[in-house]
């Protein structure tokens, strides 16, 4: 089971976060969010051991690709009404592309085959209007519906509370990759409770 630790933002943060040696460090280039990371410094911090993820919202497409050519960004994350093509453009041997999707009770998984080439691994999220960052939970059950091969992260209000969950979707025998912490694990946003992500860890390494 992956860890992927996204929003981060603030550099001693990060390297406390580092530490802990999550999986993935997840960092959001979408000005509308709080947790927008504008000082690109912080980046330094980040070992190579752990992949740094870039989160773009329907971001201008040579925008996106320079960023993540300028930083060595190893993965991005395109939480947004992205399309196929769009993703195409970032797929490469050495970047991988997670496709997120906002996810409610009326939500068609047949629609992601037209992404199946597109991208790597999807996430799936709770839906809102700020793609992301709510803290509430989905229905998990709706996995259920979910046929497709292709192994996602589940996102949205995962925290300390309601980890051992997770092993109820394993036991739906889904291709679950990895978990996405964010808002849950905050003292605000972007500034992670770096206790709460060890525990976090901790339990998620016992699942």
């Amino acid at each position: 089971m992956k860890i992927k630790i996204c929003g981060m933002k603030f550099r001693e943060n990060i390297e406390d976060v580092v530490q802990l040696k999550p999986d993935y460090l997840g960092f959001i280039f979408y000005p509308q969010s709080p947790r927008y990371v504008d000082d690109l410094s912080v980046l330094k911090a980040i070992p190579s051991s752990i992949k740094k993820v870039a989160v773009f919202v329907n971001a201008k497409l040579q925008d996106a690709l320079e960023i993540v050519a300028d930083y060595d960004f190893n993965a991005v994350q395109l939480h947004g009404n992205e399309k196929p093509d769009y993703c195409s453009q970032f797929k490469s041997a050495t970047v991988e592309v997670i496709k997120a999707f906002g996810v409610n009770n009326e939500f068609d998984f047949s629609d992601l085959k037209r992404y199946k080439d597109s991208c790597d691994t999807f996430l799936f999220d709770t839906k809102s209007d700020s793609h992301g960052g709510t803290g509430k939970t989905f229905n998990w059950d709706i996995l259920k519906n979910y046929k497709e091969p292709k192994p996602f992260f589940l996102s949205g209000g995962i925290g300390l509370d309601n980890l051992h969950e997770v092993n109820t979707i394993q036991n739906y025998g889904l291709p679950i990759y990895g978990l996405d912490l964010n808002s849950k694990l905050e003292v605000s946003p972007g500034l992670k409770d770096t206790q709460k992500v060890k525990e976090a860890i901790d339990k998620i390494k016992g699942i």
